[in-house]
């Protein structure tokens, strides 16, 4: 992940911005690895998070507010000592690591002022928060660090902090671009690696971006101009990279191109919003993705028999369709009995229904006599007719089947909620899918659909295929609007009218959260189709979800996110 000390600079001016003479109000523990300090702003009060957690290392202000422990663990009763209206004086980063320095002017038990310094220091699973005097000794840390863990570099109380090996690189905003240009010339390896190993406080991501823009036709010397004053005005662009799946896999401080249209960008107003959506959306896609892996299993399991039913069932049919030549067999048998001897194991006889009057061989069972055989002709004939009609049935149920299964596994890659996945399975035990556990009593899951606001209209999405069906059949009015994606698994939307010309413009936004609640969310331009509600309907039968619909117009959006 690109948390970077060119990251961490630009995090360091929004929390210095943000944070400079505020008062530390509270400290909480919420676990082993984390710190949440409260602060005294001039606006309010601010949270900062401190997590070194192997996989999820950051430093910012935070919106979510975790559980606190009843007893608070002792670092958490010391920093409440130490810290408890202490003024945050100065934020400092050394040499563009990812290390933060909060510097606070507190007073101790006897009255008298003294600095104490809260040191961050972002580095996976090595990450790590320490707490200095004013003499820059150890007060204690999240986690000590022993003679058996590390023999270069120990942190334990009362031994002198001591910051991390330096890496030989240049910093970019204290070297000229001319010597770190000739350094990466010189290096004689590929250029985002060379970019890596010259310049301290930059992450592979940054590299390789400079790296694909230089191929699009740029120039080193100017990428690293570019760099460096977004770097020194503080100009960076905080951004989320989204895979197509729709799972967060990086952040930067930069817009990032380099992976085409495999990726799509998310920008933020500010780095901590940034961080506390990436890990908590990346946090809730790996736990649901966890709790949906046995029933995505089944699902892509019944997908792919379908799938196999219907080819084999497509053949055939096909089979089927060459019935005429047993009807065609039987007349010709019918017509020339009287020539036919018993036993015959084939006769050739005219075929008069060939326009040239051509021969034909009919292969007979020896064991039946010609009538039999003709009969044995006339029954395949009308097997294979009647099997046509009901092989072309059960081809239409199957692809019914297979339809309703996609929607159902888009469903489940947009599930946020544990009752969102309660709801989905409900509704597979239903439809037969799934076998209802013996003793389980059977879930009433009652899920509103999500709702936002465009242009002051109310505008509703299913979440899954039954809340589909209850909003457009039941709770939609006739003259509401309704949208889904063309030939795209996805949500049912309505907007409500209230029998008002609704415009182009609040379509178009409707539209867009019909492309974003579909299987479509990671493309572009995606088809939706939309009428009034009283042009729906739902076939007999019909799997939960499907419907038709005429008197339809197409509008081709661009799938958006809008908050709800």
């Amino acid at each position: 992940m690109a948390f970077d000390g060119m990251m961490m600079s630009q995090i360091k001016y929004e929390l210095q911005t943000v944070l400079k003479d505020a008062l530390v109000s509270q400290v909480h523990q919420p676990n082993r690895d984390e710190i949440l300090i409260a602060f005294r702003t001039f606006t309010g009060t601010k949270r900062l998070l401190i997590s070194t957690r192997a996989d999820t290392p950051r430093v910012n202000i935070t919106q979510n507010i975790p559980e606190n422990p009843v007893s608070p663990p002792m670092l958490c009763m010391l920093m409440r000592k130490r810290l408890s209206g202490a003024r945050l004086v100065d934020i400092k980063q050394p040499e563009n690591e990812r290390i933060l320095l909060f510097v606070f002017d507190a007073v101790n038990e006897i009255g008298d002022r003294e600095k104490i310094t809260l040191i961050v220091e972002i580095m996976g699973k090595y990450s790590n928060m320490i707490l200095t005097d004013n003499e820059d000794n150890v007060i204690d840390a999240l986690k000590r660090v022993d003679i058996s863990m590390s023999k270069e570099r120990l942190i334990l109380p009362k031994m002198r902090y001591e910051f991390p090996k330096k890496q030989d690189k240049y910093q970019l905003l204290e070297s000229t671009v001319d010597m770190i240009e000739q350094k990466v010339n010189s290096s004689g390896i590929e250029l985002s690696k060379a970019l890596l190993s010259s310049i301290q406080g930059i992450s592979p991501v940054v590299t390789r971006e400079i790296e694909y823009r230089v191929s699009e036709g740029s120039d080193l010397k100017s990428e690293l101009y570019w760099l460096y004053g977004i770097l020194k005005d503080h100009k960076g662009v905080p951004v989320m990279l989204i895979r197509e799946d729709g799972s967060p896999f990086d952040i930067s401080f930069l817009d990032i191109h380099q992976y085409g249209n495999s990726a799509r960008i998310r920008r933020y107003d500010s780095y901590s919003l940034l961080l506390d959506d990436f890990y908590r959306e990346r946090d809730r896609y790996n736990r649901m993705k966890a709790k949906t892996q046995n029933l995505n299993r089944l699902l892509n399991n019944t997908l792919e028999r379908l799938s196999k039913k219907i080819n084999i069932q497509k053949i055939e049919l096909e089979k089927c369709r060459d019935r005429e030549k047993y009807r065609v067999q039987a007349d010709l048998l019918q017509a020339n009995l009287y020539r036919i001897e018993k036993g015959s194991e084939s006769v050739e006889v005219d075929n008069f229904y060939d326009p040239q009057y051509k021969k034909i061989t009919i292969k007979l069972n020896p064991a039946y006599s010609p009538a039999m055989n003709a009969q044995k002709l006339y029954k395949a004939y009308a097997k294979a007719k009647n099997g046509e009609i009901e092989i072309a049935k059960q081809i239409k149920k199957a692809q019914d089947d297979l339809a309703y299964i996609e929607s159902v596994i888009d469903t489940v890659s947009r599930i946020e909620t544990e009752k969102e996945l309660s709801a989905v399975r409900q509704e597979l035990v239903e439809e037969g899918y799934i076998k209802e556990q013996k003793g389980q009593k059977k879930q009433n899951i009652s899920l509103p659909p999500l709702e936002y606001s465009v242009s002051g209209y109310r505008v509703l999405v299913g979440r899954n295929n039954r809340q589909n069906d209850v909003l457009t059949l039941k709770y939609a009015k006739k003259s509401d609007i309704w949208l889904h994606t063309k030939e795209i698994p996805g949500s049912h939307v309505i907007i409500e009218t209230n029998g008002q010309d609704v415009g182009d413009e609040v379509i178009y936004e409707a539209a867009s959260i019909a492309a974003y609640h579909s299987k479509g969310r990671n493309g572009a331009n995606i088809p939706v189709d939309y009428t009034k509600v009283k042009n729906v309907s739902k076939p007999s039968g019909a799997k939960p979800g499907k419907v038709i619909y005429v008197n339809y117009k197409t509008m081709y959006a661009d799938p958006k996110e809008i908050k709800e």
